[in-house]
This record gives C-alpha cells, structure tokens and sequence, in this order.
C-alpha cells in the first residue's frame, strides 16, 4: 500500500503564522486577551464575545477523539478523518494517522504529529498515545 498524499494547504497572510509554527513542531490555536477563551481556527475576530484583542498561543498538542470516519471506498489508500477536542477546549478537524483504523474509539486520547505535505508544508495530524 502506498502513502497517501497530502494537498498542500492554501498558506496565505492571516493563516502563515500557523504553518510557520507548525514546521517548528508547534500546534498554534488562537486566544482571545478579552474573554479568556481559546478558539479554532484562528481568526482575528473571537467567536465568542467578538472582540479583536485575540492572538496565537502555543497549544500541548493533546487531546481525546470527538468523532472519526475512515475513508475505504472511492479513495486511493484509506485514511481517518476526525475531530479532536484539545485540552485548551477546541475542537478540531484533523486527520488520525499512524495507527490502526480498527483500533481507535471515541475518548481516546491522542497527540499531535506534523506531516508533510506537497510542497514541503507541514500540516498537524494526530496520532493514538
């Protein structure tokens, strides 16, 4: 079976301090300094109380499976896409890797790990701990 291939993500000016992180080994997500609040994806606007004093901190990179569905049919190799819900609070959409698709379960705790995409990107993925 070959590995899959990752599309590069779009990197543009409000998202490239996320990927420029991420090629260190940091998961960023964005905090607002009003509400006290975490959030993902970034965005310079808080979802919660919409204020503009938000900023990117360094997330642990931990957190238990949401919610997971393994792609079998109309794609090259299988993979699992998921939500993980961090230990800062948000949730997010990601992909499970290096593990057995069979094996994984709601609540499980995972980590993240930084694969590399097309054009040498690398994109945070989470793996079973």
């Amino acid at each position: 079976m070959s590995a899959r291939n990752i599309p590069a993500p779009p990197i543009n000016p409000e998202n490239k301090r996320y990927f420029d992180a991420a090629a260190q080994g940091t998961l960023l997500v964005g905090k607002c300094n009003d509400c006290g609040e975490a959030h993902f994806y970034p965005r310079v606007l808080c979802p919660h109380c919409f204020s503009d004093k938000t900023e990117w901190v360094a997330a642990k990179g931990t957190g238990v499976i949401y919610s997971y569905s393994t792609l079998h049919r109309g794609v090259p190799v299988p993979y699992t896409l998921a939500y993980v819900t961090l230990e800062e609070g948000v949730t997010m959409m990601t992909n499970l890797v290096d593990c057995d698709p069979s094996s994984l379960a709601i609540g499980q705790r995972v980590k993240v790990v930084f694969k590399e995409a097309d054009e040498g990107a690398k994109v945070p993925m989470f793996t079973p701990v």
